[in-house]
């Protein structure tokens, strides 16, 4: 059978911005006959996100992410629908998932891989379950659960850095949902603000690119910060650790604003905000989503809930077309609003 596929064709470099050219649209084979364990599967929707810079590098620099390989197909979160299934677990028809679905039409997958979904939990919006629904919602609700130390009618503000992404504009509703009584958000436009404060209940949102961040900060949160949802790293990270109160928390999500620089991850903070940092008892600590699986099921159906009832904001920016790999470059840099989308088929 033969399929479409994306291959990586070239590297950036560690230090380089990724373009459309470093991808390659080509046609595959895959096999007419499946093997006992396996599905064949369409693909309905792929994601694309910007951890996936770090998978462009020959070394990912970190020991849970498999760098891509030159000429081999990408890979990452998707959905499909089984065709056919040799697993009993499956039936033609089913709706799966995957975290490390093939960017192609079709695949031949070990069920062992897959979960089944239930599109009625989402209303059908099956994208979800690559977003605030899946991963990304689990990431954001896990993250604040387990390193946020929200306590309601504490009094607690969190700060948000990359709040417009996928991640952030729902850790950001998920924290006024768990209790925080304020929350600021930073990203970069004045659209983006907008509609962090008019869409998704954030109480005020700094323009880093027009804005001096830590003015704004001191004016925007009077009381100090308590608890941090890191997105970026760098200067901006910097500025919001400054004015956290003592025995805060950062939740150590993201560092994108690092990803196409050669340091470690996490990336160390520069002597005098580090030296705040242990004056003041912060917490900063590494986060991995993937070591909190047994509270998955629970937290999908809670975030589910909140989806139902309009109490969680669902926003996409959504490809349309597997061929469309020109969007890819912007993607793995995170510069578009909320969860981003590539649907391959209907």
């Amino acid at each position: 059978m033969i399929i479409k596929r994306v291959v990586l064709d070239s590297r950036p470099g560690v230090t380089g911005v990724p373009v459309a050219e470093n991808f390659r649209m080509e046609d595959a084979t895959i096999p007419d006959k499946i093997a006992d364990g396996q599905v064949k599967v369409r693909t309905l929707c792929l994601s694309v996100d910007p951890y996936m810079r770090c998978r462009m590098n020959e070394d990912s620099g970190s020991d849970y992410l498999v760098a891509w390989k030159v000429s081999e197909v990408a890979d990452g979160g998707g959905i499909g629908v089984v065709e056919e299934s040799k697993n009993a677990q499956f039936a033609a028809g089913d709706i799966v998932t995957g975290f490390s679905w093939p960017w192609q039409t079709k695949a031949i997958l070990d069920g062992r891989e897959l979960e089944k979904l239930d599109p009625q939990l989402v209303s059908g919006h099956l994208s979800y379950f690559l977003g605030a629904a899946g991963l990304t919602g689990l990431t954001s609700l896990l993250g604040i659960r387990e390193k946020g130390h929200v306590s309601p009618g504490a009094n607690q503000t969190m700060v948000v850095s990359g709040a417009a992404g996928a991640c952030g504009s729902v850790a950001g509703q998920i924290g006024l949902l768990e209790g925080c009584s304020r929350v600021v958000g930073i990203c970069g436009t004045d659209e983006k603000c907008s509609i962090l404060v008019s869409e998704m209940g954030f109480d005020a949102a700094i323009n880093y690119k027009k804005e001096n961040v830590t003015q704004r900060l001191r004016e925007l949160c009077p009381a100090g910060v308590d608890v941090y949802f890191d997105n970026v790293g760098g200067d901006i990270s910097e500025a919001v650790i400054s004015q956290m109160n003592p025995n805060s928390h950062i939740i150590l999500c993201g560092q994108i604003s690092q990803y196409n620089k050669n340091v470690p991850y996490p990336p160390p903070l520069s002597p005098a905000i580090e030296e705040i940092r242990k004056a003041q008892n912060i917490t900063r600590e590494r986060f991995l989503v993937l070591n909190y699986k047994d509270k998955y099921p629970a937290s999908i159906v809670q975030l589910c809930q909140w989806i139902k009832e309009g109490k969680l904001k669902v926003r996409e920016t959504v490809v349309q077309g597997l061929e469309n790999i020109g969007a890819f470059q912007s993607m793995m840099t995170g510069g578009n609003i909320g969860k981003q989308i590539v649907v391959v088929s209907e």
